[in-house]
């Protein structure tokens, strides 16, 4: 990520939306997206963590042509990132899966149950050899939504707030979400990071349910919430999240 401060001239009445535009990195068009945020007091770029899109976050006073000169000027930045980000690969047997911070190796046998199941650092399954990897996808899932359902009732209560619906996530580009109704949704691919790494995502999607920003009183309230270090979470993600959509694409 790069930072870019810049002080403002004056304060604009009210952000208007900004419409999506494009930015070539590496002979690759990929969207930039352009966010005014208010808490925002620098310009930051980054890549989205499957490299499919190009972010800059202004303050609210930040000049829109600034920030896409922002991102053109470093592109040769950006391609170092975009070189960075995982190749897909396949799940076979013998491959390694990523489960709660842990790389479970995956075990065929014939005679195995369908779905799967750990065993002593593995995870064992039967059935046909050619659905293994959808199998794999649906067992993380049904984990992810286990394991983030008790995360959201935990920090519910901590919060005084009733447990809203949650539903899992695919998106390429976001680990959680907070609805203006209240429903939350998450990456299930979350339930590959560990547990800590989980568990804040959560803390933050439920603090947005008492603060709709990122002002200091969420963040205040996300530290009340959360019981770990929450900038070793963001570190995590930042240095590792990448690697999450290397498998199941």
């Amino acid at each position: 990520m790069i930072d870019w401060l810049r002080r403002p001239d004056r304060q604009p009445a009210s952000p208007r939306p900004i419409a999506p535009r494009a930015i070539t990195v590496a002979g690759r068009e990929m969207p930039l997206v352009i966010r005014r945020l208010a808490q925002a007091r620098r310009m930051t770029l980054r890549l989205s963590p499957d490299g499919g899109e190009v972010r800059v976050s202004i303050p609210r006073w930040g000049r829109v042509g600034d920030a896409e000169a922002f991102a053109r000027e470093r592109s040769d930045w950006l391609a170092q990132q975009l070189r960075r980000v995982p190749e897909r690969a396949s799940v076979t047997e013998g491959s390694h899966v990523p489960y709660r911070g842990e790389a479970l190796q995956v075990a065929w046998l014939a005679d195995a149950p369908r779905k799967p199941v750990l065993d002593d650092g593995m995870v064992v399954l039967g059935g046909p050899r050619e659905s293994l990897q959808a199998r794999l996808a649906r067992w993380l899932e049904s984990e992810a939504l286990r394991l983030m359902a008790d995360d959201l009732a935990h920090y519910c209560a901590r919060a005084g707030k009733a447990v809203p619906r949650l539903a899992l996530s695919r998106a390429q580009r976001r680990w959680g979400s907070c609805a203006a109704d209240g429903s939350i949704r998450m990456n299930w691919r979350l339930v590959m990071a560990p547990d800590f790494v989980r568990r804040s995502v959560v803390a933050h999607e439920v603090a947005h349910m008492t603060h709709f920003d990122h002002s200091r009183a969420f963040h205040a309230h996300l530290a009340e919430l959360y019981e770990g270090r929450i900038e070793d979470a963001n570190r995590w993600l930042k240095r590792e999240g990448r690697a999450l959509y290397r498998l199941f694409g």
